[in-house]
């Protein structure tokens, strides 16, 4: 696990507790490269997208933060090595949204959606990755051109 400062880039992933095998293992292969990139990740830190991005990274060698809804940091995926219990329910997706320095939306439904909303009215770059169609996030169908486009955001690519 890296060492957090000031220059630690933070890439939030937004995705659905439930989740079809394809979006699991996209997200696991962002996983992968966010910790590649040595980035932080931080998400929700429960199951589906959350876990499967959180093991990519985890098994990667790369340090991942869970945002919990609950009051009990044992909820959180085996994967999350900082988990941080809130005890604010939904309300956690603000603070996932907001301390990223890119954020990138895999599948998901409507806490998904409320996580996008929130990225973008803080300002922040959002990727969809085969997740929700709307103006000011960008496209993309693979994590090849998800990485591309953080770096872009982060001028390193």
């Amino acid at each position: 696990m890296k060492n957090l400062n000031n220059n630690t880039i933070i890439i939030s992933v937004f995705g659905g507790r439930e989740t079809r095998d394809e979006e699991y293992t996209l997200a696991e292969e962002l996983g992968k490269e966010i910790a590649k990139n040595n980035w932080v990740l931080l998400c929700g830190g429960r199951m589906g997208v959350m876990e499967a991005v959180s093991k990519g990274c985890s098994e990667a060698g790369g340090t991942v933060i869970g945002i919990l809804p609950g009051i009990d940091s044992s909820d959180a995926n085996p994967y999350v090595q900082i988990p941080i219990a809130t005890g604010i329910g939904l309300a956690r997706n603000e603070i996932v949204a907001c301390a990223c320095h890119v954020a990138v939306a895999v599948g998901g439904r409507y806490g998904t959606l409320s996580e996008i909303g929130h990225a973008l009215q803080y300002g922040k770059p959002v990727v969809s990755l085969r997740s929700w169609d709307i103006e000011g996030v960008m496209k993309a169908d693979d994590v090849p051109a998800t990485i591309k486009y953080i770096k872009e955001k982060l001028n390193e690519g």
